[in-house]
């Protein structure tokens, strides 16, 4: 109990010090006053007050030199601030953005079992260089028999080509023929009927001798009975009954010989129209050449596609890749067997790449397309330039797959952001460093 009150005493007299050390040092004018007191003070505290005289006087100077200072901070921080308010009101700037570009999924085109794999995931590869090969060789016996059909059809073709003239002078010699063996026969017609006329007219003249002939022999016999004549005589008179009466029978003959002469010729003449008649269709036959002609053509043109065809499939065999890019998400194995359309792996342009940023919709007011932008990067931190190439038609939301529907009632506004595609400057992506997915930052200058 005793040692607490010594310490107590000892605290109080140590705030009794202090408090003398404070009056002092706001009082220093009337320290020669206290000389008359008649104990001085220990040097120890005359040191220290005099540490802290000088301590009191050096935070007052600076509260001086920081009032005098103020002012100018003040003055210098709102030079700043409008500087950087002019300098931000020229920007606009988002980090809801990233790196795109085309991603394409190599498929195979044909069926067949893989028989090599020439890429690995990540690696780089150059447009045309071969990715992925499928056995070949029942394409190859497809392309042999295309072939075989195809020179067949040709030659098919050519034949057929061939007899198009041939069968248009034919039928056109036919036709001549049979127009001049109808004028031929028609005329041989006309003939017969004159012959007939003829040997009718011959009939009539010997059965007139025949008759005169025959009352010669009668006038005759009477006269040779009665010696008026000479029987040379009447004998001479029935020859000529005997040969005029030949001469009938001859000329009866002729008449039915002339008379199956018309028939045979009016027969020719039938003959000779239906011969006609049947050249007449050989246009029809030029036609139906010209038609085989034209149907061979085309069955040497399909042929010729089944084999382009088969070329095509042939060179599908050999999976190239279209562009120059980095191999990703790789599925094919050796020994798979793939169908058409079936994906292999993707494929990512790193040359042709672009900017997405997805800018708030109070920002495009003064966004246009052309307009310079900077692009920092998350990953590097390198700054790009580009500018904006489209600004899209229609908010994110819009090409969701469940866009939003704000019936009555329940609508809260929500402030959308636009699509804007900005493209890179010439040669700011020569290392290929970017790689769609990046994130970055871009800021447009839109005044």
């Amino acid at each position: 109990m005793a040692a607490t009150q010594d310490k107590s005493l000892e605290t109080i007299e140590e705030q009794n010090r202090s408090t003398d050390s404070g009056a002092r040092r706001l009082q220093p004018v009337e320290a020669p006053a206290r000389t008359s007191s008649p104990q001085a003070p220990p040097p120890e505290d005359l040191e220290k007050s005099r540490e802290e005289e000088e301590a009191a006087a050096r935070t007052a100077q600076r509260k001086n030199r920081l009032k005098r200072i103020a002012p100018l901070v003040v003055v210098i921080a709102a030079l700043g601030a409008l500087l950087w308010w002019l300098h931000s009101r020229q920007y606009e700037d988002t980090d809801d953005a990233q790196i795109d570009g085309h991603i394409s999924q190599i498929g195979s085109r044909v069926a067949g079992y893989i028989t090599a794999v020439n890429v690995e995931d990540n690696q780089e590869v150059q447009a045309g260089q071969v990715l992925v090969e499928i056995d070949p060789r029942d394409y190859q016996v497809a392309l042999d028999r295309a072939n075989a059909e195809l020179a067949d059809s040709q030659a098919q073709a050519a034949a057929a080509n061939y007899n198009v003239p041939i069968t248009s002078v034919a039928t056109k010699s036919q036709i001549e023929s049979a127009e001049a063996d109808v004028k031929n026969t028609q005329s041989a017609v006309a003939a017969a009927h004159k012959n007939l006329d003829a040997a009718r007219a011959k009939v009539q003249a010997a059965i007139g001798n025949n008759v005169k002939a025959q009352n010669d022999v009668q006038r005759y016999k009477g006269l040779v009975e009665r010696d008026v004549i000479s029987k040379q005589q009447y004998d001479a008179a029935v020859a000529t009954a005997q040969s005029t009466a030949a001469d009938v029978q001859g000329s009866q003959d002729a008449v039915i010989a002339a008379q199956e002469g018309v028939t045979q010729a009016e027969a020719r003449v039938v003959q000779a129209q239906a011969n006609l008649r049947n050249a007449g269709t050989g246009p029809r036959q030029v036609s139906v050449t010209q038609a085989r002609a034209t149907s061979a053509q085309s069955t040497a043109a399909k042929n010729r596609a089944e084999l382009e065809q088969a070329q095509l499939n042939l060179q599908y065999t050999k999976i190239t890749a279209p562009s120059h890019g980095v191999v990703g998400h790789r599925t094919a194995e050796v020994g798979q067997y793939v169908q058409p359309g079936q994906a292999l792996m993707s494929l990512v342009d790193i040359d042709n790449v672009w900017v997405t940023a997805n800018f708030k919709e109070t920002q495009l007011h003064h966004m246009q397309p052309g307009q310079p932008v900077k692009i920092k990067v998350d990953a590097s931190g390198r700054e790009y330039k580009g500018k904006v190439l489209a600004i899209g038609g229609a908010s994110g939301s819009r090409f969701s797959l469940f866009p939003p529907e704000n019936a009555t009632g329940n609508y809260v506004k929500v402030v959308q952001r636009i699509p804007v595609r900005i493209v890179l400057d010439a040669d700011q992506n020569k290392d290929h460093s970017l790689r769609p997915g990046m994130s970055v930052e871009p800021s447009v200058k839109v005044r």
